[in-house]
């Protein structure tokens, strides 16, 4: 088969197209699918470049988002047949198997092993391609907005990174939600882009410091209840956003946050935390019944997952380097 590998960490440009790899054979209560879309994550960039104390097999095909057709049954398989269109859930929530395109091969390829408690039936009314878009960054945008977050309708709510994977779904269900949306970007398209999926308002992060835009539109949080600030930020860059985050929330706003692209070690500043009774609150990951409760939300015409890019199998590295330097509004889709 064709495939996407690396068989060591590496930079830009480490990804090894192999057009005759060993295609894989399904142990028993797995199946094979052809891939028909895989999208792209900042966590295929974290395993191409390595990350301390996550030792990855090698050689390693990523991929962590993939959909497709069942080709092939393993041993065991009795509630699947070959033909059944499906989406994945990369995590392994029974077996140990680990994270699809990271402990086992994943979608960068065009035959995928996976056990059948990670398949999602696909409705006929929902493509490939859509499919594709959805598990790790709108899965984890739904369960740190509704789930962790408890996002209120009325509630002021600045997302950065907004026109990333994650950010453009934060950006819907924040509007499925009742907020008031403030979206952070880096480009004019961009930011047509989020007011196009309903962001109440947009700043240009380059040209425009967020935290004055916020003091100046909402004023300046006050430590004693006084009005002024947003109620939620949605941070999941990290780097020297942090602090900035911190400052623009009213007194027990919450920070909401799933990762750190920017950087995992940014500097601190306490005091907010403790003057402002500010809420730090973490999300990891989604639920497989998030993963269905999206499918529904996409069926309905709520949620409209965006894809950017679409490039072929033999442009992976390309891809990556897209996603690596922020040239993409939503998700970039590879076609193995």
């Amino acid at each position: 088969m064709k495939a996407a590998v690396i068989f060591e960490h590496g930079g830009p440009g480490s990804i090894t197209y192999q057009p005759d790899y060993p295609d894989p054979r399904p142990a028993a209560g797995e199946v094979i699918v052809r891939v028909r879309a895989c999208t792209l994550n900042y966590h295929d960039v974290f395993t191409r470049r390595g990350m301390p104390g996550i030792k990855v097999p090698m050689p390693c095909i990523m991929g962590l988002d993939l959909s497709g057709e069942i080709v092939e049954l393993g041993e065991n398989v009795a509630d699947w047949k070959v033909g059944d269109p499906v989406m994945i859930d990369p995590i392994d929530r029974i077996g140990r198997g680990g994270l699809l395109g990271e402990m086992r091969p994943g979608g960068l390829a065009e035959l995928c092993a996976v056990p059948t408690h990670q398949l999602l039936p696909l409705p006929p009314d929902v493509s490939f391609d859509v499919a594709a878009a959805i598990p790790t960054a709108y899965g984890t945008a739904l369960r740190m907005m509704y789930t962790i977050g408890k996002l209120q309708a009325g509630e002021k709510v600045l997302i950065l990174g907004a026109s990333g994977g994650v950010g453009s779904c934060c950006v819907q269900l924040a509007k499925l939600a009742g907020a008031e949306v403030v979206a952070c970007a880096s480009t004019e398209d961009k930011m047509r882009r989020l007011r196009d999926l309903g962001a109440d308002h947009v700043v240009n992060y380059v040209e425009t410091n967020f935290v004055d835009w916020i003091y100046s539109t909402y004023n300046k949080p006050g430590r004693r209840g006084m009005p002024g600030g947003v109620d939620v930020v949605v941070n999941f860059t990290g780097g020297d956003t942090w602090v900035p985050s911190l400052k623009v929330l009213r007194r027990q706003g919450r920070v909401l946050t799933c990762g750190a692209t920017a950087g995992f070690d940014p500097k601190e500043d306490l005091r907010y935390i403790w003057s402002f009774e500010l809420q730090v609150l973490g999300s990891n990951g989604w639920m497989k019944s998030d993963l269905s409760e999206l499918i529904e939300l996409i069926r309905d015409g709520k949620l409209v997952p965006i894809i950017d890019r679409e490039l072929p199998l033999t442009d992976v590295n390309e891809a990556f380097r897209l996603l690596e330097e922020r040239e993409v509004f939503g998700k970039v889709l590879v076609r193995p």
